[in-house]
Order: C-alpha cells, then sequence, then structure tokens
C-alpha cells in the first residue's frame, strides 16, 4: 500500500512538471510580447556619417586663417593661454631662456633671434633663409609646431581652435618695446580662403553698382 502511495506521488510530480512546462510554453508563445526574429544576430550600427567624413570632406591639412582676427583679437585670453607656455618659455623683456626661447619681442622678428638658445636645426635653416615670425607663419606654427617645423624640439601638440591662436598671437605682440603693425586690408584678404575672397570681390562690385545707381539718381534729381 505504501508502495503504491509512493508511485502514485512520483507520478503526480511528473503530471504537474508537464502542466507547468506546457503552461509556460503557452504564456510564451501566446501571452507575452513577441520579438520579431531576425536574420543577424549583433546590432547594426550606423556609420554612414563616418564612411561620408572619410569619403567626403579631407581633413584640413594647415590652419584656419587668423589676420581678420586679430583686430578683435581678446588680448587677455591670450595672455590666460600664454600660462600653459610658461615652463618653456618666457616671456618678459631680458629674462632668461627656459626649455624653449625668450619670447619677448618675437612678433615679426627673425626666426632663431635669441643668439644664445640652441634651436633646432630647421628653425636654424628657416633664419638663414631670411624668414621671420609673421603673423602667418606663427598661426602655422602654433597650429602644428611639429608639421610646420620638421623635427622642431618643441613637442606641443598645437593650438586648433583660430580664435584661441589670434588670442595668443594678439598676446605676443603686446610683449615688445613697440607693438608690430597690424595686417593691412590686403594682406586679410590675400589669407582669406579663396571661396570667401571671391564672395567679397564679388560684394564689392555690386557695392560699387550700387553706388554708380545712387549717384546718377542724385544727379537726375538735381536736374530736376
Amino acid at each position: 500500500m505504501s508502495h503504491d502511495l509512493e508511485k502514485n506521488k512520483i507520478l503526480t510530480a511528473i503530471l504537474i512538471a508537464v502542466i507547468v512546462a506546457w503552461f509556460g510554453q503557452f504564456i510564451a508563445s501566446h501571452v507575452l510580447l513577441k520579438i520579431p526574429h531576425k536574420d543577424k544576430a549583433y546590432i547594426e550600427i550606423d556609420t554612414s556619417a563616418l564612411e561620408s567624413g572619410q569619403s567626403g570632406a579631407a581633413a584640413p591639412t594647415g590652419p584656419e586663417p587668423i589676420l581678420a582676427l586679430l583686430a578683435t583679437a581678446d588680448v587677455k585670453k591670450g595672455e590666460a593661454l600664454s600660462k600653459a607656455c610658461m615652463a618653456c618659455h618666457g616671456f618678459e623683456k631680458g629674462g632668461p631662456n627656459k626649455v624653449g626661447p625668450n619670447l619677448w619681442g618675437i612678433v615679426n622678428n627673425k626666426k632663431a633671434h635669441t643668439a644664445d638658445f640652441p634651436y633646432s636645426d630647421i628653425i636654424k635653416q628657416q633664419s638663414a633663409d631670411g624668414q621671420k615670425w609673421t603673423y602667418q607663419n606663427m598661426n602655422h606654427f602654433l597650429w602644428k609646431p611639429a608639421a610646420y617645423a620638421p623635427g622642431t624640439k618643441m613637442s606641443y601638440p598645437g593650438l586648433k581652435k583660430p580664435q584661441d591662436r589670434a588670442n595668443l598671437i594678439a598676446y605676443l605682440r603686446t610683449q615688445m618695446d613697440a607693438p608690430a603693425p597690424m595686417p593691412s586690408d590686403a594682406e586679410i584678404a590675400a589669407e582669406a580662403p579663396k571661396e570667401e575672397a571671391e564672395i567679397s570681390e564679388e560684394s564689392s562690385k555690386e557695392d560699387k553698382v550700387t553706388d554708380a545707381v545712387k549717384e546718377e539718381t542724385e544727379k537726375s534729381e538735381v536736374k530736376k
């Protein structure tokens, strides 16, 4: 009797397990939200933006122009940027060289302007070629020193924002006995990208036409 009762318990347990399993499968198949089947067992990431960037506009090969920014550049912000340079450079008149040369009076000065500093070969060669630290040259150097002067001892990666470069150059312009002349309109126009220069030229032509029409109108009014 006891043996039969034990068998009944086992059969009942098996039956309950079968019912629970079937019920669970029914719930999963008919009640819960079905997830659509996909052939791909991975998540697709849209890389069109990256691909367009690779096949579209190329990375800049040089710095953006800054001559037009110098007139309104923030000298105080430029001075703040120079703090990061003070570990290697001094800015005061007659100050000593550090890891890098003293930068007093550098704007528009000849390259390798400090006689007692061991400049890298590329800078000494540029100096021998008569090159100066013009606004444009400083812009290129500050953008990426290693690209402008291959082999330079300066390991600084560069300032990527044109306004930052303009602000720093504007500050350096004040660190000299007499500030270097500001760039002329002709120099600013020559540095501007081709598209911008064309737009400026077209605008100038339109202004001349407008002035001529205005002048003729005024003459007609005087005759009346």
